[in-house]
């Protein structure tokens, strides 16, 4: 004679917290994620708008990504340059203007000794790009004389007689104005957070 086969109780699953409205409530399936029908509606709309979220970030991502692959070289050096001038804004930082001296209290610009048209190759130099209020460096076109003064007692005669002297020509990649750009942005954030932190 065979003992009569045991049935399982099924067993009772904990109450979960509702996804949706944050209630308790005793699930009847393991896979039930909302304590109503009202809360599963609710919770299934929020799930498809962080769906549609995900996918307009990723394609802003590829839009970005497919801009900067046709982006000309150009803009590249011009993006370069706007990091670049703010790095020498923030250096100069509590410096007055190059050129008069003065402690100017509007704008200031990063003013290069050697133009960039006539000396292309000294646009990333240090030595050659110094703080300006804007009255020199836009309508005095760069006050050269007087910038010329001041920079031989901040950097000295003989750097200044190289800054006027022949320079090999440089001719930057895309990738070398791209790290170029990277570079004084990191920089320029570094003494942001140093004089923040004063």
């Amino acid at each position: 004679m065979s003992l009569p086969r045991r049935t399982e109780m099924p067993r009772k699953l904990r109450d979960r917290k509702c996804r949706s409205c944050g209630d308790t409530y005793s699930p009847w399936s393991s896979t039930q994620k909302a304590c109503s029908p009202r809360c599963a509606l609710a919770l299934a709309q929020q799930q498809r708008e962080r769906k549609a979220a995900k996918a307009a970030k990723e394609m802003r991502r590829r839009n970005r990504a497919a801009k900067e692959r046709i982006k000309p070289r150009g803009t590249w050096l011009s993006e370069a340059q706007a990091e670049y001038n703010k790095w020498v804004r923030l250096r100069d930082y509590g410096e007055p203007c190059i050129s008069c001296g003065r402690h100017h209290q509007g704008q200031h610009h990063a003013s290069h000794y050697r133009s960039v048209g006539a000396c292309p190759e000294l646009r990333f130099e240090p030595l050659n790009v110094h703080k300006s209020c804007a009255p020199c460096n836009s309508h005095l076109s760069g006050n050269l004389i007087e910038y010329r003064l001041r920079l031989i007692d901040k950097i000295g005669q003989d750097k200044v007689d190289w800054l006027e002297g022949p320079h090999e020509p440089k001719k930057y990649t895309v990738e070398q104005i791209k790290a170029i750009r990277a570079d004084y942005r990191r920089r320029a954030r570094e003494i942001r957070r140093a004089i923040d932190g004063r």
